[in-house]
């Protein structure tokens, strides 16, 4: 789960990690009031969306009067913002982030993620604050810096010792670094997030480290112990389909592909998608019902993965262990016959009772082509899928 700016930094200010003045707003009238309170002579605008890149999509506005401010809020609110993590359609604004001006002598990056390969929380860090982390990993890897923390040992002030040398900084500002990283390390663990990103961490013309950005996002398998930060999950934002598929326990994501996959087990979805890419094809979503698939699920699933107009066809694989094979044929039959599927579907059954399933399937007489193997289904799929479109 994903959280707003102005969540992230609120959190941060709750933790102690310092943060520049700022109102979340949701109307012009509301901004207006906002920076008259806020003080100065230079305001920021941020669009909150969940999407990173606002500033070269002009969701970052800076304002030097209150009728800028005034502005600039009117003109985004209401508005969809397309970044290059929005996706063609954008994200709609419903809020804005007034702030503050900070004066900035130097930007940074600065990172705490779970890093599932070494199994540790790792720190990441780099000079080149304010741009994509993907984009320095790509040019000037040099760049980044790097630490994980054991889970026995915990966080050691070495550790930002180093990384505060690595980024230049002074005496007093390798301090001020180890403060924060204590503090959101801290944060990482009472708050079960599986990311925190600041960028850019600034050096203020002070020379102080002030988080002028913030990312935030919770693991989902821990909300049932953050029902505090649950009620901040902005609906808006995310995907519908990925919402609806949430609310049936079913793990989806849209994809920008044409072949809709129907898998269960994480594993078997990933391999099934990546045997789709290996012969031409593209997946429209990531779908796994789970290993107790009943018709229900099955049914939801054709129903939100139908939901995409780009599906050209649609690949079954299951393979029968707790459930068995005739009864998820069972399924996938009346899936098709309820939700009224007018694309191609190529089911791949395997386990137990296959063969009934595979016989239920073929004397269904409905749109549907049995598989004997996931690279015989692949192929027929994608033969289907472009037959379907020259059609």
């Amino acid at each position: 789960m994903n959280l707003h700016e102005y969540q992230s930094k609120a959190l941060f200010a709750e933790f102690g990690i310092p943060v520049p003045e700022g109102r979340v707003v949701s109307t012009p009238e509301e901004a207006t009031e906002a920076a008259k309170k806020l003080g100065g002579e230079l305001w920021v605008v941020k669009a909150q969306v969940h999407a990173g890149g606002r500033g070269r999509a002009g969701g970052i506005r800076l304002a030097r009067s209150i009728e800028e401010v005034t502005q600039h809020a009117g003109s985004l609110l209401g508005e969809r913002l397309v970044t290059h993590q929005s996706g063609n359609k954008g994200l709609p604004i419903d809020k804005v982030y007034v702030e503050m001006g900070s004066d900035i002598d130097r930007e940074l990056y600065l990172s705490l993620l779970v890093d599932r390969a070494q199994e540790r929380v790792v720190i990441v860090a780099s000079v080149a604050g304010g741009m994509d982390i993907e984009e320095i990993a790509a040019s000037t890897p040099q760049k980044i810096l790097t630490a994980a923390i054991d889970p026995k040992v915990g966080f050691c002030v070495d550790q930002a010792r180093d990384i505060g040398f690595g980024l230049d900084l002074g005496g007093d500002q390798v301090t001020e670094l180890e403060s924060i990283l204590v503090k959101l390390v801290q944060l990482v663990h009472e708050c079960d997030t599986s990311l925190v990103e600041i960028n850019p961490l600034i050096i203020n013309s002070e020379g102080h480290l002030i988080a002028l950005d913030g990312k935030i996002s919770i693991e989902d398998n821990a909300l049932f112990r953050q029902k505090r930060l649950e009620v901040l999950r902005d609906v808006a934002q995310e995907d519908s389909s990925e919402r609806e598929a949430r609310e049936h326990n079913l793990n989806y994501v849209s994809l920008d592909g044409n072949i809709a996959c129907m898998v269960n087990g994480a594993g078997l979805a990933m391999a099934t998608m990546d045997l789709i890419k290996l012969h031409g094809g593209e997946p429209a979503n990531f779908l796994d019902v789970g290993g107790g698939a009943t018709a229900k699920r099955v049914i939801e699933a054709f129903k939100i993965i139908l939901d995409n107009a780009n599906v050209e066809a649609i690949l079954v694989n299951i393979f029968g262990g707790i459930v068995k094979c005739d009864l998820i044929a069972e399924g996938i039959i009346s899936a098709v016959e309820q939700v009224g599927v007018r694309v191609p579907v190529v089911v791949r059954l395997e386990g137990t009772n296959v063969k009934k399933g595979r016989k239920l399937l073929s004397e269904s007489e409905l749109d549907i082509t049995p598989a004997n193997d996931l690279t015989d289904a692949a192929k027929t799929v994608i033969e289907l899928a472009n037959g379907s479109r020259a059609e």
